[in-house]
């Protein structure tokens, strides 16, 4: 079934409020999260259902958010009767996504601000179910290409977010373990990947999905009593 898609706003939110527990390492998803992307690939997505003759509607953006390319691309070569071409639709998305990225990706509200406060007091990770060209332009068109000691994109694992996978192998190359690690994440599929993998995650939605429980569950990265924290911590 879909996740239902419903504005932000409806939902009841909660201030910055960290557990009593220990935090050595940080990852923040990238898609929506960093770096404002997640609109551009609602636009290279509208606009390859559109070649299709389909309308792109937030029931079918519900679906997308935070999911894998290449689940993405097996759900349109479905829909589009091109099953056995999914190379081509996922080069079709790909292309266009990365030109409008280009064109038109910024950083997130308090983004910028969060990272350089953290940089350099723990170590962080970008996680993201993006392939790396794509997590690299949008960091780099974010402001945010060298703030980043791992970068974990979608080909690093067999299976991607929600499977557990890429944040145990962020862990991994950060040199911590799971229950010492905080991640920020935007979307369903990345708030599930998180908490399979035993790590604590901060929720910042880009829309509203049934079912989105993180364990902490914040409006923006710009949320004062964030940044207070981030700014506060000791290398």
């Amino acid at each position: 079934m879909p996740s239902t898609c419903f504005p932000i706003e409806s939902r009841s939110m909660t201030a910055w409020q960290p557990r009593n527990h220990p935090v050595e390492a940080i990852a923040f998803d990238c898609d929506g999260l960093l770096v404002d992307t997640e609109t551009c690939w609602t636009a290279a997505e509208a606009t390859i259902m559109a070649r299709h003759g389909w309308e792109f509607t937030p029931e079918i953006k519900a679906r997308f958010i935070g999911t894998t390319i290449d689940w993405t691309v097996a759900r349109m070569a479905e829909w589009f009767d091109r099953v056995g071409e999914e190379a081509a639709i996922k080069a079709e998305l790909t292309d266009t996504v990365a030109q409008i990225i280009a064109d038109q990706a910024e950083a997130m509200p308090g983004a910028l601000d969060l990272v350089r406060a953290v940089h350099g007091k723990l170590p962080v990770a970008v996680v993201s179910n993006s392939e790396r060209r794509l997590v690299e332009l949008a960091l780099t068109h974010g402001g945010l290409a060298d703030a980043f000691e791992v970068i974990v994109p979608a080909e690093s694992v067999a299976h991607g977010k929600p499977a557990p996978d890429l944040y145990l192998r962020a862990c991994e190359l950060l040199g911590v373990a799971p229950s010492r690690t905080l991640a920020f994440e935007d979307s369903l599929v990345g708030v599930n990947a998180a908490k399979a993998a035993g790590v604590t995650v901060v929720g910042v939605p880009t829309v509203g999905q049934d079912g989105f429980a993180p364990d902490h569950l914040l409006t923006t990265l710009a949320d004062p009593g964030l940044q207070a924290w981030a700014r506060g911590l000791r290398g």
